[in-house]
């Protein structure tokens, strides 16, 4: 694993060279922070909301194709990590992607429980810069509608869900360790909110990723232990019941003073199209 990287998974399928930067939530590069390090098991009947981005075309059939995590925002919406879609991550363009789907209401990626849902349509923010990583945000349509109780509220700006110190949870089916030892069942993991003053002391520019609070937040314990990681981009981070990041990158796994930076939906929120 590489110094900052994306929380794909990069590691399992080999997409990205291992010193690169790598996102959390497509199965190129993983980034440094993982929703499953430290974690515990988790079920989606008491999180309904979370997803997982699969193509067997492109990752073949073992965890059913999985590589990236989502959150469902909408009864036809989900969000993603835009360098899950981008052609690093898949190999090809979005477009060309014919078996892309979106798992829901399963535990297990061994497991037939729940759906497998056809995407419609997919938007990726143009202003996603994969050298700093701001804009890391993408928007999956279905083409079936899930039930509102499937869907998560989104954090606004000036939400006290986003204040320091706040309890947060982020899940994923990821790397476990920082080693390539896969999830193949849902987890999560409990992390705190912390100061954008430390996340920016953490990540000031340069090899390790440059942090911008207005478009990231970052989580985690000041010790390390408790990450997102490889496999996990895209997932949900969340607190007060209400989503405030998805899992987009860092610099290694749980590791002290390199806590898990996510985007920031206050600001998502505004990128999205049509401002929905």
């Amino acid at each position: 694993m590489s110094r900052t990287v994306f929380r794909a998974m990069a590691g399992v399928f080999a997409l990205v060279a291992a010193t690169a930067v790598i996102p959390l939530g497509s199965p190129a590069p993983a980034v440094a922070d993982s929703v499953v390090i430290g974690g515990e098991p988790a079920h989606v009947k008491d999180s309904p909301w979370v997803v997982a981005l699969s193509s067997r075309d492109r990752f073949g059939d073992t965890r059913a194709g999985q590589f990236c995590g989502g959150v469902v925002v909408g009864p036809k919406k989900v969000l993603t990590a835009a360098h899950c879609l981008s052609r690093e991550a898949l190999g090809v363009e979005v477009g060309k992607v014919r078996d892309l789907r979106v798992i829901t209401g399963r535990d297990s990626l061994r497991g037939t429980e729940g759906k497998e849902i056809a995407v419609q349509k997919a938007w990726s923010n143009p202003a996603f810069d994969p050298v700093t990583n701001a804009g890391d945000l993408a928007v999956l349509t279905l083409a079936d509608a899930l039930p509102a109780k499937s869907v998560v509220p989104m954090a606004a700006s000036g939400d006290a869900a986003y204040e320091p110190g706040t309890d947060a949870v982020v899940y994923g089916w990821g790397d476990t360790t920082g080693n390539g030892d896969y999830a193949s069942s849902l987890r999560s993991a409990k992390v705190n909110v912390l100061p954008d003053s430390l996340c920016a002391r953490a990540y000031p520019g340069g090899r390790d990723g440059t942090y911008d609070a207005s478009a990231m937040l970052c989580a985690g314990e000041l010790v390390g232990g408790y990450d997102a990681c490889q496999g996990d981009s895209g997932g949900p981070l969340v607190a007060r019941g209400r989503l405030i990041g998805l899992v987009s990158w860092g610099n290694g796994c749980a590791r002290m003073g390199s806590p898990g930076v996510y985007t920031r939906i206050s600001a998502a929120i505004g990128w999205m199209p049509g401002g929905d």
